[in-house]
């Protein structure tokens, strides 16, 4: 099952590249949210091979999924995979310069069921898809006007 969403930010790629690869503050955000998120490679450096492994809830049970980093080319994209004993998936990040201060961002979610329990959890998904995705669109939207927020403050403080 695949999601995707594309939005234009105001901002040059390399912003948001940047933006995008603060691993950290992704998992600030994600444990404010009530996940568990460690970071298990030893890397020092961003880059292909950075992991982690999360658990949270979702409809009432507490899910493990071990992340990955696969692919790091920076400015122009990404994409981490993810892993459980249910369900493995991708989410691939493009970043495309429209302009020197205009970027297209483009997002896919595919995710591949596993087991029996993880088909049924994805066909009642698809069933809720036209609704998921306008919430997901809705989401990668808001997210395009925080980093547009973000670029903006920093283009004032440094003036």
């Amino acid at each position: 099952m695949q999601f995707s969403a594309k939005e234009d930010v105001e901002a040059p790629i390399d912003f948001v590249f940047e933006q995008l690869s603060d691993f950290q503050s992704f998992e600030r955000s994600a444990l404010r949210r009530g996940a568990d998120v460690q970071r298990i490679d030893s890397k020092r450096n961003v880059g292909p091979g950075m992991a982690w492994d999360a658990s949270f809830k979702l409809r009432g049970r507490t899910r493990e999924v071990k992340l990955e980093l696969t692919e790091y080319e920076p400015p122009n994209g990404m994409t981490l995979s993810s892993r459980s004993d249910a369900m493995g998936g991708h989410l691939r990040i493009d970043l495309v310069a429209l302009s020197r201060g205009r970027t297209r961002m483009s997002l896919e979610i595919d995710l591949k069921p596993k087991t029996l329990s993880s088909r049924l959890l994805v066909q009642s998904l698809k069933l809720a898809r036209s609704n998921l995705s306008k919430r997901f669109r809705t989401r990668v939207g808001e997210f395009a006007e925080d980093l547009e927020d973000r670029h903006k403050r920093q283009k004032n403080d440094a003036v």
